[in-house]
């Protein structure tokens, strides 16, 4: 099977298993250790894709936020998977949130999907081969100057742990796999996630590289390649993505961490 056509209907399949848990007038939500929201959606969610991943891709390791936070020793081929990313969204009643399921080989990201079910939204991407929403092809352009309505995206966490100085209306979308898509579709000039994890982002990063944005960590940190017997869990990376390399440069000295002592 075509590993990106199966990421494609996985996702997709996934969508539709959550919106079947989706109220407007929102779901019951729960803490996990770390702070972070879960629903029984989340959980339906990653056991939906994990048994299909382990029924048609049985050598593959699985990486996923619910429920195999800890990679193994063996990463030659490893699926990295948020089954709900805006979880807090999904539990108010609120639109934006989604499913990430991307595939790594040898520790990089090689394919990926994402799927937003309420905007019927599908972006798809394998490495070398461009990236596509709605199989329309994704390709950033410059900034239009003579266009005002360009906006910066960021997470919750961004004004209490740093001194921001973009020059874009700001918009918090709480979903960091939708902020990448949302530079990767031209829609935000620059976007900023504080802590996400490495399924919050690995689908994305790749979609906004082959769509021809940036993408990087802000203090230098690496998400890729994957590494061995690591507790991703623990593990934030701060993400800067932007539309262009001029873009991204300029939003590096315009969002310091705040003085913490």
């Amino acid at each position: 099977m075509n590993p990106l056509s199966f990421a494609n209907n996985l996702a997709h399949q996934t969508g539709e298993l959550l919106l079947d848990y989706f109220s407007p007038r929102g779901r019951k939500a729960s803490f996990k250790p770390d702070r972070t929201v879960v629903t029984e959606a989340d959980i339906a969610a990653d056991r939906l894709i994990t048994a299909a991943i382990q029924e048609y891709f049985p050598d593959d390791t699985l990486l996923s936020e619910e429920l195999n936070p800890e990679i193994g020793d063996e990463t030659s081929a490893v699926w990295v998977i948020d089954p709900l990313d805006g979880t807090t969204n999904f539990s108010l009643g609120l639109h934006y949130w989604g499913t990430s399921i991307a595939r790594l080989v040898d520790g990089w990201p090689q394919l990926a999907a994402l799927y937003f079910p309420l905007f019927d939204e599908l972006y798809s991407t394998q490495k070398g081969m461009g990236a596509s929403l709605n199989d329309e092809t994704l390709l950033i352009k410059p900034p239009d100057r003579s266009q005002p309505t360009s906006f910066f995206s960021c997470c919750s966490r961004t004004f209490r742990r740093y001194d921001v100085k973009v020059p874009y209306k700001t918009r918090i979308l709480g979903a960091a796999s939708y902020t990448l898509c949302a530079v990767a579709r031209g829609s935000a000039i620059v976007g900023f996630e504080a802590t996400p994890k490495l399924w919050d982002i690995a689908g994305g990063w790749l979609l906004v590289k082959e769509a021809g944005g940036m993408v990087e960590t802000l203090d230098g940190t690496q998400p890729f390649p994957l590494l061995p017997g690591k507790d991703y869990g623990k593990c934030d990376y701060p993400i800067l993505t932007a539309a262009t390399p001029e873009e991204i440069k300029k939003a590096r000295s315009q969002i310091q961490p705040k003085d913490r002592s």
